[in-house]
């Protein structure tokens, strides 16, 4: 033990190449195959009402047992956390972490660009969400195009490889949605349309050229028209961004005439049509805070838009659009979505549970339940307290986040180095080996 302790502050001091080869030859630490019992904690499983003195056991990455009288495996590591609270890891819906990029200026609408071929694992934005609790995150390129590319689903677990991170991959490709845009971010400019009504004209001609294509009509193999099969199969979901009332309404009605399934991204005047959205079986990914002193297509931003939407009936989640909010405020921002009206359940569930279903990735993470992933926070406190912060964070049965680390919490609270691959925390994967425990 104590040549760890002294492996982690030599570590710790390294930087350039030499943290750089560090962290090339290790190889990554297995999800742990002895149980960990965490016992005592408030346990907040958004899958019913909260545990008072409970216990979650996780094994292989998975939770075995959670609850308030769970039997303890007789070799479980025990980590008695009496006072603290246990929540799922946060589903972000909406990020641009790992220094994503899309589409170009060529065009307004290329679907065949993949988020995945510029997301840098390496990226400090990655461990920076971590510190703020996010365990999934549907990584997004920009809303300057009417179809910007395929988004990315993460998983925030240790990576080097952009395979590594992907929640998924099915035959070489990552799970993922479309991103589509419409108002004012994807018009104007050198052959991008220069009217609302240019803009849908555009997409509906894109997808019905796309329906002849998936119906056979395929003299050559053409990558966007593939990716756009499989939106209108309903196998890739469309992640809309849209901020007005009457731009929310030409996505419902694209969305009837191609029978595609969505969810609002933004919808800052969502309030305003929330009986529609809810009839349409719509979900939305909330921003409580957004930019109306910069964007015109904000400044009907109220705090209480996720309450009405929730009064509503409308399946709704809160997501970080970091960086405009940054990865580690979002138990902030449910917070505030309280303060606007929104039921304290109803907030939770949407930094976790919700999100998971919108994603439709629900029968792994989101809820703290036997089978599912070990995905879950340790908290000082109240989830909505200001005062509260995120001790550990841990991802398939992996700590990648420890407040009482010096290069974790330097990921919490910023400082020099934070910005630096260098200086990021993923050098303490390869101490934890070495202590023998993750």
């Amino acid at each position: 033990m104590a040549f760890a302790k002294s492996r982690r502050w030599a570590i710790a001091g390294l930087t350039g190449t030499a943290l750089t080869g560090i962290a090339l030859i290790a190889s990554p630490v297995a999800a742990q195959e002895r149980p960990v019992a965490f016992t005592g904690a408030r346990i907040l499983t958004m899958a019913g009402e909260p545990v008072e003195n409970g216990t979650i056991v996780i094994k292989d990455g998975k939770i075995v047992a959670v609850g308030a009288n769970v039997a303890i495996p007789a070799d479980a590591e025990r980590r008695a956390v009496d006072g603290r609270v246990i929540m799922p890891g946060i589903v972000d819906t909406h990020s641009h972490i790992g220094q994503v990029a899309g589409a170009d200026g060529s065009g307004p609408i290329q679907p065949e660009v993949r988020a995945l071929d510029s997301i840098n694992p390496f990226s400090t934005s990655i461990d920076k969400a971590r510190a703020g609790g996010v365990t999934t995150a549907n990584i997004m390129p920009g809303s300057g195009h009417l179809m910007s590319g395929q988004t990315f689903y993460m998983k925030l677990r240790k990576g080097r490889t952009v395979d590594d991170i992907a929640f998924e991959m099915k035959g070489g490709a990552a799970l993922g949605g479309m991103k589509m845009a419409n108002g004012t971010n994807p018009m104007g400019g050198s052959g991008f349309p220069g009217t609302r009504a240019k803009s849908a004209s555009l997409v509906r001609e894109q997808l019905t050229e796309a329906k002849a294509y998936c119906a056979g009509d395929r003299k050559k193999r053409d990558l966007g028209k593939e990716a756009l099969c499989e939106v209108l199969s309903g196998e890739r979901l469309v992640h809309f961004h849209t901020h007005r009332a009457d731009d929310i309404m030409t996505v419902l009605r694209l969305k009837q005439e191609f029978g595609f399934s969505v969810l609002i991204q933004h919808g800052t005047e969502t309030w305003k049509v929330a009986e529609e959205l809810a009839k349409a079986g719509v979900p939305v990914s909330n921003i409580t805070l957004d930019a109306p002193g910069g964007k015109l297509e904000t400044v009907d931003l109220r705090m209480d838009n996720a309450a009405i939407l929730e009064r509503a009936g409308v399946l709704v989640s809160i997501h970080s659009d970091d960086a405009i909010v940054d990865s580690r405020m979002m138990l902030r921002e449910a917070a505030l979505a309280v303060r606007g009206g929104m039921s304290r359940d109803g907030a939770l569930r949407a930094l976790t549970i919700n999100g998971a279903k919108q994603m439709r990735l629900d029968a792994r993470i989101g809820s703290l339940e036997v089978g599912k992933d070990a995905d879950f926070l340790v908290l000082d406190g109240d989830p909505l307290s200001t005062y509260t912060h995120v001790l550990e964070t841990w991802v398939e049965g992996d700590k990648l986040f420890d407040r009482s680390l010096p290069e974790d919490l330097l990921m919490a609270t910023g400082g020099f180095g934070a910005g630096s691959p260098m200086e990021a925390s993923h050098h303490h994967w390869e101490i934890a080996e070495a202590e023998g425990h993750n």
